[in-house]
């Protein structure tokens, strides 16, 4: 199997993603420019966080229109797996791959701490060899991460089970207090229809080594590459 991790003037976690895939796992893996339709025949694509085209006009709506992104989305109508990580999670949004948007933050602040997560769902490649309500920590950085969506999406994610992690308190609970940046119910990660598409604000890829205190986000890596391998 090999994966991609797509680069875009401004990403600066797709060295982060490649280190986790390469080193940790072991993986083959390969970075996907920008401009380039090609995606070398990889069996599933990253899109890293970081600044995409520096976010001047809207996270992730410049990015939605590179030559790459047209080829990530006939890869993922394919059923390709696909990983949108914190500014990756804003570029699926903004390309139609996910529902919902990405606003700033309650706060209207940049936040970077640890945060809390309870898996939801652990029906996709992404969830697997996790526990249902296993809490999970994983740092988050944005200023963009209040994820919205109109009541009848936000029906639908709940109704099929589309909804991966919601933040929490570090016993699970679903409060008010857990949430950092305003998400509607508390959403930390959503699927698409097809299950193969997932956008998550935390970063897993932060969160895979226990020297960087916490390795929990390594479970969401070995999730991908055991579906891959049973495919």
């Amino acid at each position: 199997m090999k994966f991609g991790v797509l680069v875009f003037p401004g990403s600066n976690c797709d060295h982060d993603t490649w280190h986790v895939l390469a080193e940790i796992t072991h993986q083959p893996v390969t970075f996907l420019w920008h401009d380039s339709e090609d995606l070398q025949n990889v069996d599933a694509v990253l899109v890293p966080g970081g600044f995409a085209y520096g976010d001047y006009l809207r996270t992730g709506a410049i990015a939605r229109f590179s030559p790459v992104m047209q080829s990530v989305r006939k890869f993922a109508d394919a059923g390709g797996l696909v990983l949108g990580i914190c500014n990756g999670f804003q570029i699926l949004t903004e390309s139609g791959l996910l529902p919902g948007a990405l606003m700033r933050n309650a706060g209207l602040k940049y936040i970077c701490k640890q945060v809390h997560l309870r898996t939801t769902t652990t029906d996709s490649p992404f969830t697997s060899q996790l526990q249902s309500g296993q809490v999970l920590q994983i740092p988050i950085g944005h200023m963009e991460g209040n994820y919205y969506c109109d009541a009848e999406t936000l029906r639908e994610l709940q109704a099929e089970d589309r909804i991966a992690f919601r933040y929490c308190a570090p016993d699970g609970k679903i409060t008010p207090d857990a949430n950092p940046n305003g998400s509607l119910d508390n959403i930390a990660g959503v699927l698409n229809k097809g299950r193969n598409v997932l956008g998550m604000m935390p970063h897993p890829d932060r969160s895979s080594e226990s020297i960087l205190g916490s390795a929990d986000g390594l479970a969401i890596f070995q999730s991908m590459i055991s579906a891959l391998a049973a495919h």
